[in-house]
């Protein structure tokens, strides 16, 4: 605790980031009064803004401005593929790549039985009802190979069995770059067992 209330407060609001902790939130509000007032302005302006203009795309649920996102309006996306990803951070990597030119769908979030996350808390249900619009013909699973995102790539591959749509996964295997000797044997067990 320090005299002021307000450094106190800030120092508290910068812990509610991911790997945040009351050392690293008092150096960063310390750094921010100290060296950087302009910058704490802009961020404060910034974070305030986005707090309330910035929402979710009706379509995709990605983070937007406008109730459709501009990846969702532009007519140059293929409409028959849809790529299923658990963030909008994992849809920016994967627009990054510049190798996908379909339609995303985010869901904010992944199965946990053990967190106690369920369909009703991710957008699981829009997807289902998403999946179900004439042009589309493939949903890509671009799930994370965690636990939670296996399970959820298994809930969903069961909910859209029936559908006339082709169902994919991302494949996994050795990265590009990498020495066998130093990959792990998970890996190297699931590139042989899918090997092409």
């Amino acid at each position: 605790m320090s005299n002021s209330p307000q450094l106190d407060a800030l120092i508290d609001a910068l812990r509610c980031l991911p790997g945040v902790g009351q050392r690293s939130a008092q150096r960063m509000a310390f750094h921010l009064l100290q060296h950087d007032r302009g910058g704490a302005q802009r961020l404060s302006l910034a974070l305030a803004a986005a707090a309330d203009e910035v929402g979710h795309c009706s379509r995709c649920h990605t983070f937007s401005q406008s109730p459709v996102c501009a990846l969702c309006q532009d007519p140059q996306r293929d409409a028959s593929q849809l790529c299923v990803v658990e963030t909008p951070a994992d849809q920016a990597a994967l627009e990054r790549t510049g190798g996908y030119g379909g339609r995303y769908f985010v869901l904010m979030g992944r199965l946990s039985p053990l967190g106690g996350t369920g369909p009703q808390d991710i957008a699981f249900a829009s997807l289902l009802e998403r999946a179900r619009e004439p042009d589309l013909r493939e949903v890509i699973l671009a799930l994370s190979f965690t636990a939670e995102g296996e399970a959820t790539a298994h809930a969903l591959s069961a909910a859209l069995e029936g559908l006339p749509l082709k169902v994919s996964r991302l494949a996994r295997g050795v990265p590009v770059g990498s020495e066998l000797e130093f990959v792990d044997l998970s890996t190297i067990a699931h590139a042989l067992a899918h090997r092409r």
